[in-house]
C-alpha cells in the first residue's frame, strides 16, 4: 500500500470498525499533528533557510480574503492556488512557500491544503517564539478557482487608516484585532523585488516578539529618500516602516493598542493567537473556528480494537489476553493503518510478536508507509521477532514507499547481518 487519496482513506474508514475516532478527516489529522508538525519543520526551516515569516505569510494572505458580507474568501478551499488569486500583486513570491510545502502533502495526502497552510502558520509563530496559536483541522480544497476571491482584498501596504478598516471590517475584525494583527510585521522583512520597498521592521526578522510596536512607537520615523514608492525609516536607516504601518501610530484609536503591545509583549502574544486563530478559520466549516470546538464532558471510551493496539505497542500481554476475541487481532490505526503486529515489532515486543502469529494475523499488512512489521523490526534489530516473523512465513520482498525491502531497511541501519 503506497499511498491513498483521500477519498479512499474516507472510504476505508466508513468501512471499518472504528465508527468513534474515524468521522471525519480532521478527527484523524489531530491525531497525528505531533507528525504533521515535524513534516512542517523539515520542510520550512532546514539548512538552506528559515521560512518561518513566509509561512506566516501565506497563512494570512490566504485567510485574508474573506467577506463576511457574502462568505466568500478565506483559507477555506487554498484557492490561492487558482487565478485570479494567484495573481494578486499581495501574493508575490508566495509560490515558493507553497511549493515548500508539497512535501508536507504527499507524506499526508488526506490533509487539505487549507489546512496545510494555515498550520503552517501556526508552526512558523510558535517556532519563531511567539504565542501557540489555536487551531483545528477541517478545511477542504477547491477542485478550481471559480470561487477564488478577486484580487484586491488584502491590504494596501502604501495606503492609511481608512483603508485598513475598509479590509479589516470586511472580515468582522475591531480596531483592537487590526493593530494586533499588524503586529505580524515583527517577522520577515519587505523585498523590492516582490513588493517594491524594501528593508526589515526589528533587528531580528526570525524572532516573533513586540519589538516591531517598540520600534513603531519609540523610534522617528522619516521618508527614506530613494527611488522606491514612499515608505519611513528611523534616524539609523536600518528598520523601515510603510504607510500602513505608520497609521497605526498617528490614528488617534489604533495608536492607544499600539502602545499598548510596546508596552506589554504578552499581552501582544494572548491576543495575537486568539486574531491570527480567527483569521485562520474565517468561511470554515464551523468544526474549524475556534470557540466551536466541544470541550469538556466524559472523554470517549476506547474501543477493544484500540485497547488491544496499544497494549501490543507496550508490550502487555496479560492486558491483549484479557480482551481476547472482544477485538480484531487484524484492526488497523485510522489513518496509520498500523496493525498490533506492526506495534510490538517495532518495538520488539518479541513474546507478543508470538502471541499475534498464534492468531494467525496477516504478518504481511502494510502501513500507510507501505511498512510491513518486518520493516520494523529489522530496522532496529530485534532479532528474536525477525526470527518469529520469518518462520511465520513473513515475505522480505514487499516494498515501502521509499521502495526499500525490510533487508534494505535493515542495512540502511547498518544492520548487515540480519
Amino acid at each position: 500500500l503506497v499511498s491513498l487519496s483521500a477519498q479512499a482513506l474516507h472510504t476505508k474508514c466508513k468501512l471499518s470498525k472504528f465508527p468513534l475516532h474515524c468521522r471525519t478527516m480532521a478527527d484523524k489529522a489531530k491525531m497525528l499533528d505531533n507528525a504533521i508538525e515535524s513534516a512542517i519543520r523539515n520542510a520550512v526551516v532546514d539548512y538552506k533557510v528559515n521560512a518561518c515569516p513566509m509561512a506566516v505569510r501565506l497563512a494570512w494572505h490566504s485567510s485574508g480574503t474573506f467577506d463576511k458580507k457574502d462568505g466568500s474568501g478565506g483559507s477555506n478551499g487554498a484557492t490561492m492556488r487558482f487565478e485570479p488569486e494567484s495573481t494578486d500583486d499581495a501574493n508575490a513570491g508566495l509560490n515558493i512557500m507553497r511549493d515548500l510545502l508539497i512535501p508536507v502533502k504527499k507524506q499526508f495526502p488526506f490533509l487539505s491544503i487549507a489546512d496545510i497552510w494555515t498550520r503552517a502558520g501556526a508552526f512558523a509563530v510558535r517556532f519563531s517564539g511567539g504565542p501557540s496559536v489555536p487551531f483545528e483541522y477541517g478545511r477542504t480544497d477547491a477542485r478550481d478557482g471559480r470561487n477564488a476571491p478577486p484580487n484586491g482584498r488584502l491590504p494596501d501596504a502604501a495606503q492609511g487608516a481608512q483603508h485598513l478598516r475598509d479590509i479589516f471590517y470586511r472580515m468582522g475584525f475591531n480596531d483592537r484585532e487590526i493593530v494586533c494583527l499588524s503586529g505580524a510585521h515583527t517577522l520577515g522583512r519587505c523585498h523590492k523585488s516582490r513588493s517594491g520597498f524594501d528593508g526589515p521592521w526589528t533587528a531580528n526578522p526570525l524572532k516573533f516578539d513586540n519589538s516591531y510596536f517598540k520600534n513603531l512607537m519609540g523610534l522617528d520615523w522619516k521618508p527614506r529618500k530613494w527611488d522606491g514608492p514612499l515608505q519611513y525609516e528611523d534616524p539609523s536607516g536600518k528598520y523601515m516602516m510603510l504607510p500602513s504601518d505608520m497609521a497605526l501610530k498617528t490614528d488617534e484609536s489604533f495608536r492607544v493598542f499600539a502602545q499598548r503591545y510596546a508596552d506589554d509583549e504578552q499581552l501582544f502574544f494572548k491576543d495575537f493567537a486568539a486574531a491570527f486563530a480567527k483569521l485562520t478559520s474565517l468561511g470554515c466549516p464551523a468544526n474549524v473556528v475556534p470557540g466551536n470546538i466541544p470541550t469538556g464532558g466524559a472523554p470517549v471510551p476506547k474501543t477493544a480494537d484500540e485497547e488491544f493496539r496499544e497494549h501490543a505497542m507496550h508490550g502487555s500481554l496479560e492486558r491483549m489476553v484479557e480482551i481476547g476475541s472482544s477485538a480484531n487481532p487484524d484492526s488497523v490505526e485510522p489513518l496509520t493503518l498500523r496493525t498490533a503486529l506492526h506495534k510490538a515489532a517495532f518495538w520488539g515486543h518479541d513474546h507478543v510478536v508470538k502471541y499475534l502469529i498464534s492468531r494467525n494475523v496477516n504478518v504481511d499488512a502494510q502501513d500507510m508507509d507501505g511498512a510491513t512489521a518486518l520493516h520494523g523490526a529489522m530496522q532496529f534489530g530485534h532479532k528474536k521477532c525477525i526470527a518469529l516473523l520469518r518462520a511465520a512465513g513473513a515475505s522480505e520482498s514487499i516494498r515501502n514507499k521509499q521502495g526499500q525491502t525490510a533487508p534494505e531497511v535493515a542495512r540502511a541501519y547498518g544492520k548487515s547481518r540480519l
